[in-house]
């Protein structure tokens, strides 16, 4: 489902249910441009967790990289213990 923004306001409750019971998402658009959607938790909590797994992905290769230092050296080098 796709809906003006301006439009949003007369049916915020029916946009709510429809994503929360029907499983729906909905674009809202702006000057018929998508620029924000409503989803359930269940697909936001898929996102996250997509996006966790790709930021880990992102830091154990980073890690794995010539040149990387400690978290150990780092504080030695800032005076913390």
């Amino acid at each position: 489902m796709e809906i003006g923004v301006t439009e949003v306001r007369d049916n915020l409750a029916e946009i709510i249910n429809r994503v929360a019971y029907g499983g729906e998402r909905v674009v809202l658009r702006r000057r018929r441009k998508g620029v924000a959607a409503v989803v359930s938790m269940e697909d936001l909590e898929l996102l996250q967790a997509l996006e966790d797994r790709s930021d880990l992905a992102a830091a154990l290769k980073a890690r794995q990289e010539k040149g990387a230092i400690s978290l150990q050296k780092i504080k030695s080098r800032l005076g913390m213990k």
